[in-house]
């Protein structure tokens, strides 16, 4: 499928079988509760800086699902499961649709829609994507930011384009859930910096201005919120739930053993896959070796975060978006040394197109046959070079 129409229009299909049926049948659960009750006091208030349950401020995460969900509500004029909820497979979708779109030069057309749909039929996603809960906005947001960075690089686009438009995604992140995201995008960028050796990348003033980009973005909320509020409580609150997640408090060493196993099921039936994904299929050792920084960026923060005392499995959800360029690359050998072997073998039933493909056309009535050998052989090579 070159078409990028086409692309988006897969997408769009496979998201709407997968994530909007039933969206509002299945009754409120979990944490629903405390991202859809500050909303409705925002509404009723007009107070968006100090999310509040009833008449009791509440502290313990940043506001950002509360907006979302007070501003699906507000749009559409509707309080129900469906409006409420709508926001998370929204943010599945963004990422679906920025695999198809920002990362196609570097993915191809194919690989693209590969990775599209592997994003929206993995069991964390399905599971998250279709709550109201924090993860479906953390992930996603998390997952836009490393595509926009790592699709940047790999076009050479310019410092400005690499880090501005990720490190404002990631601004908007430490909204929904605090920093934690910044442990998953930075190990794939230190990975890729590493292989590449290009440090410079890192200390370029395009990377200070995003980081403070970055901060303003929570601060234009923070600010407001701790004048409002007794600082003291706010800040006790935040710091326990740190600490508390170091600390291992209620640790329970049956359950945080089983950390990586539940974590791993979330990527369900894709992971089945990656044991297949060899470094030895790769003929270019550069890209073995950037296929090797990739798998450390992914593996390092996947099994840090998991062995935490206080962690859940969930916490790890964030892999998804770089694990899917680790699959894509893994397997583009074999499409190349396909697309290769089509572009030889195309002869005179051939049509020179994109570079991603030759399109099989039948020779009608002997049109070929009073070509020359020479044009042949031309059109012959020309197919070729297109199959690279």
């Amino acid at each position: 499928m070159n078409s990028r129409l086409g692309a988006l229009a897969i997408v769009l299909l496979a998201w709407a079988l997968i994530y909007l049926p039933s969206l509002g049948s299945i009754a409120i659960k979990g944490e629903e509760g405390r991202r859809i009750l500050p909303a409705i006091r925002m509404l009723e208030t007009g107070n968006f800086i100090v999310p509040q349950v009833g008449s009791n401020p509440y502290y313990r995460k940043p506001p950002l699902v509360n907006w979302v969900v007070a501003a699906s509500f507000k749009i559409s004029g509707v309080r129900n499961e469906w409006t409420a909820r709508l926001p998370s497979v929204l943010a599945v979708l963004a990422v679906a649709i920025a695999f198809v779109t920002i990362a196609r030069p570097s993915l191809g057309p194919i690989g693209s829609i590969v990775a599209a749909l592997i994003w929206m039929t993995n069991i964390g996603m399905i599971e998250k994507g279709r709550l109201i809960e924090i993860e479906a906005l953390y992930v996603s947001l998390c997952g836009l930011a490393i595509i926009f960075w790592l699709s940047f690089w790999d076009q050479k686009k310019s410092p400005w384009l690499i880090w501005t438009p990720a490190l404002v995604i990631l601004g908007i992140g430490l909204l929904a859930k605090g920093p934690t995201h910044l442990i998953f995008f930075y190990a794939i960028v230190l990975a890729v910096l590493w292989h590449t050796k290009d440090w410079r990348l890192l200390l370029h003033p395009a990377h200070f201005v995003g980081l403070a980009i970055m901060l303003a973005i929570p601060a234009a909320w923070a600010i407001p919120f701790v004048q409002r509020t007794t600082t003291e409580a706010a800040v006790d609150k935040w710091s326990a739930q740190f600490t508390g997640r170091l600390k291992g408090i209620d640790f329970k060493f049956f359950s945080w053993i089983q950390n990586i196993p539940r974590s791993l099921m979330y990527f369900l039936p894709w992971v089945l896959l990656f044991p297949f994904a060899r470094f030895s299929k790769f003929h270019d050792p550069a890209q073995q070796r950037f296929a090797r920084a990739l798998a450390w960026g992914i593996a390092v923060p996947f099994v840090a975060v998991n062995l935490v005392p206080g962690a859940v499995a969930r916490y790890s959800i964030p892999v998804i978006a770089p694990a899917l360029r680790r699959r894509r690359i893994a397997v583009a050998p074999k499409l190349d040394e396909e697309r290769s072997r089509l572009g030889q073998g195309c002869g005179g039933f051939y049509r020179a197109g994109h570079r991603d493909r030759c399109d099989w056309l039948p020779a009608r009535r002997g049109r070929f046959k009073e070509q020359t050998a020479g044009e042949e052989s031309r059109r012959g090579n020309q197919c070729a070079r297109a199959g690279e």
